[in-house]
């Protein structure tokens, strides 16, 4: 039985003009999760990521922390749906930057609700594939890593296909797979076991790695 390990990436740069990029919490965040998985002598058999910056960037400090390299691989089927999309989709007028409280409350009221019509079907987001396919690409990666892998593996992704992954193997409603993934933490961790057969939930979304009095104000969501 191997373990697979699902990290949502570090804190990102919401409300700039480019979300796609860690800010310096972000950086720090990735790095202690390396140190972290160093102080327990992990050693992964195999690392996928997707292909967005912030992704590969988290990957990049864990692999400073870990002190290691090993072979990795990027799947676009871990990259994180367009939110932007998912919002215009059911709110085509142009929303303020969100940087006061009701504004950030209102962006993930629409955020829920346009998530709720995509995983329906009922709205299509511009440049954006199905639902359908969508999770169709995060569950490529479960097979892949079920069929080719053992050991401790590292997956390193967003949190909508963490959420994905997470309600596929537990079978949750949709709307639950929509709570899961707006409180993932920014650099959580989440473990599945697997078998050639299927994969088991061990733990969801938490973070060893800032489980000390000097780090508490490193958690984030955004």
């Amino acid at each position: 039985m191997g373990t697979l390990y699902l990290v949502r990436h570090g804190q990102a740069s919401f409300g700039a003009d480019d979300y796609d990029q860690l800010s310096e919490l972000g950086q720090r965040q990735s790095l202690r999760l390396g140190e972290y998985f160093r102080s327990r002598g992990l050693v992964f058999d195999a690392v996928l990521t997707g292909t967005l910056r912030r992704q590969v960037q988290t990957w990049e400090g864990i692999a400073q922390g870990l002190q290691a390299r090993p072979p990795a691989s990027t799947w676009p089927g871990l990259n994180e749906y367009d939110s932007a999309a998912v919002i215009a989709a059911i709110h085509p007028e142009p929303l303020p930057r969100p940087d006061t409280p009701e504004r950030y409350r209102h962006h993930f009221r629409l955020l829920r609700e346009g998530l709720a019509q995509w995983m329906a079907g009922k709205v299509q987001p511009r440049g954006m594939p199905s639902y359908e396919d969508f999770l169709g690409g995060v569950t490529g990666v479960l097979d892949h890593v079920r069929q080719n892998h053992e050991g401790h593996v590292l997956l390193v992704s967003s949190g909508g296909p963490i959420a994905a992954a997470v309600g596929h193997v537990l079978g949750t409603a949709p709307q639950t797979t929509i709570e899961l993934n707006l409180r993932i933490r920014n650099s959580a961790l989440t473990e599945f076991a697997f078998t050639p057969k299927r994969h088991l939930l061990l733990s969801y979304n938490s973070l060893p790695h800032l489980d000390q009095p000097g780090l508490r104000d490193w958690e984030t969501y955004a």
